[in-house]
C-alpha cells in the first residue's frame, strides 16, 4: 500500500511557486535576442548580435519562471525599475555539447544562439548564467534592452505560408510545436504536410502524449530548399538546403544537426511555438535534439517512430540518453562527483532529490541488472553514455532502446509536467 500512496503523490503533487501576471509586464507578441556564444573546453563568453520583434508568444502566460532547474544555461529577465524576476527559462544549446569533444581542448569556437522572451512593456535587464562544474549557475553576461528601441527589427527574412497540423486551442494553454521542413523542395511541400500527420500520429502513439492530445498545437510551416535531402560530409554529399543540416555532427554519423540556428529561428517565428521540430527529408538513420533549443528526425527509415518520440523527450522534457554502449563522442559529460540535472539519471550523489521515493523498499540500490528486476523501479548502472557510475531508473526505457511507448514511470512523470506547465 506504501508504495501505491508514494506513487499517487509523485504523479499528482501540484506546482508550488509564485509566478507573474503576464499583462503587467508583457505584451502578447515575442522579443527575440540573438547572441554570439563563444569558448572552449573550459570557458565561454557571451557578445550581443541583434534584437528581433516576432508577432507571436508561443508560450505560457500563466507560468512565466522556469520550476525544472535543466538544461546548462538559465536566462532571467528583471524589471529595471522594480528590479522583480518577470521571465527564466533553462535551456541548453549545440555549444555546450561541443565543449565535451576533443576539438574544444585544441580550438575556441563559436555559435549563434537565440532565446525568445515575451516582449516587455518597459526596460529590462536580461541576465545570462552558465553552469559550472557543479552544475551552479554562474552570472556570465547582462543586456539592458529599452522595448522602444528603433533599432529592434520588425522584419521576418524567412517568411513562409503555415498550416494547422492538430490545433486545440489558444497557443497560451498549449504545447505548441512547430515543424519545419529541411530538405524539401517547393514540389515536395505536399510530401512535407504528410510527414507532419506521419510525426502527429507517431508522438500521440506513445505514453504521456497520447492522454494529453488536446493540451498540444502543432503547425508546419512551408520553406523550402533548393534541393531534396541533407548534407553528408563523410560520404562527400552536399545540399542546398534551408536549415544546413549535416549527419557527422561532432563527426557521429547518426548525428542530425544544424548550427545556422538564425535561421531555424526564422523559420519558426512564423507560427506561435514552444518547441522547433525539424522534419529532415532523408532515409538514413539519424536524428538529435538539444532541450529548449530543437529537435530533428528524419522522415522516410524505418526507425523513424522511434527517433520522433526520443529525440522529443530530449528537445521537451530535457531527457537524457540512458544507453552506454555508444561511440558517442563526449567525454566525461556526466561527472561522477555531481547529480544530474536530468530528472532521469542519477550518479547516486544526491538520489534523494530524484526517484528514490518511489523505489520499493526490497529494490536493493544500485539495482542488480537481473530479469527479478525487469519490471520495477531502481537504479541501474549504465547510462548517459556512461558504463560506470551513472544511473538509470529502469531496465528498459524509450530513452534507453529502441522502443517505443516505453517511456519508464520517472521519463513519464518528467513529460507530463513539462506538459502541464506548458498548458495550465
Amino acid at each position: 500500500m506504501k508504495k501505491y500512496i508514494i506513487l499517487l503523490a509523485f504523479f499528482i503533487l501540484p506546482f508550488s511557486y509564485s509566478q507573474i501576471n503576464f499583462d503587467d509586464y508583457f505584451l502578447n507578441k515575442s522579443l527575440r535576442i540573438d547572441y554570439y556564444h563563444f569558448g572552449d573546453w573550459q570557458n565561454d563568453f557571451y557578445a550581443m548580435d541583434e534584437l528581433i520583434e516576432e508577432p507571436y508568444w508561443g508560450g505560457s502566460k500563466k507560468n512565466l519562471l522556469d520550476i525544472f532547474n535543466y538544461g546548462d544555461y538559465i536566462i532571467k529577465v528583471f524589471d529595471k525599475e522594480t528590479d522583480e524576476l518577470i521571465f527564466s527559462k533553462t535551456y541548453t544549446t549545440l555549444f555546450s555539447e561541443w565543449q565535451t569533444v576533443d576539438e574544444a581542448k585544441t580550438t575556441t569556437k563559436g555559435f549563434n544562439e537565440v532565446v525568445v522572451i515575451p516582449y516587455p512593456k518597459k526596460t529590462v535587464r536580461v541576465e545570462f548564467y552558465s553552469r559550472d562544474k557543479k552544475n551552479n549557475p554562474v552570472k556570465k553576461f547582462e543586456y539592458e534592452i529599452d522595448p522602444a528601441n528603433y533599432f529592434i527589427k520588425k522584419d521576418n527574412r524567412h517568411k513562409y505560408p503555415t498550416f494547422n497540423v492538430l490545433k486545440n486551442g489558444d497557443p497560451s494553454n498549449k504545447v505548441d510545436i512547430v515543424i519545419i521542413p529541411e530538405g524539401y523542395t517547393k514540389e515536395e511541400m505536399e510530401l512535407f504536410k504528410k510527414d507532419c500527420e506521419e510525426f502527429s500520429h507517431h508522438l500521440f502513439n506513445s505514453s504521456p502524449y497520447k492522454e494529453n492530445k488536446n493540451k498540444f498545437n502543432i503547425y508546419g510551416v512551408e520553406a523550402p530548399s533548393e534541393e531534396s535531402g541533407t548534407d553528408i560530409p563523410a560520404d562527400n554529399i552536399w545540399k542546398k538546403t534551408l536549415m544546413n543540416s549535416n549527419f557527422f555532427t561532432f563527426d557521429l554519423d547518426r548525428y542530425l544537426m544544424t548550427g545556422d540556428y538564425k535561421t531555424v529561428c526564422d523559420v519558426a517565428a512564423n507560427a506561435p511555438y514552444d518547441q522547433i521540430f525539424i522534419l529532415v527529408n532523408s532515409d538514413k538513420y539519424g536524428g538529435g535534439a538539444i532541450y529548449n533549443h530543437y529537435s530533428v528526425c528524419i522522415n522516410k527509415n524505418k526507425f523513424e517512430k522511434y527517433i520522433t518520440v526520443h529525440e522529443f523527450g530530449h528537445g521537451f522534457a530535457g531527457l537524457a540518453d540512458e544507453y552506454y554502449t555508444s561511440d558517442v563522442a563526449y567525454e566525461n559529460f556526466y561527472p561522477l562527483d555531481v547529480e544530474p540535472i536530468e530528472a532521469n539519471l542519477t550518479t547516486l550523489i544526491d538520489f534523494d532529490s530524484k526517484w528514490k521515493d518511489i523505489v520499493d523498499d526490497d529494490v536493493p540500490i544500485p539495482t542488480p541488472n537481473e530479469e527479478k528486476y525487469k519490471n520495477v523501479v531502481g537504479a541501474f548502472e549504465g547510462g548517459g553514455y556512461t558504463a560506470k557510475g551513472v544511473y538509470r531508473p529502469k531496465i528498459d526505457c524509450t530513452m534507453h532502446s529502441l522502443s517505443v511507448d516505453n517511456f519508464c514511470p520517472v521519463c513519464y512523470k518528467a513529460i507530463e509536467d513539462m506538459i502541464n506547465f506548458y498548458s495550465e
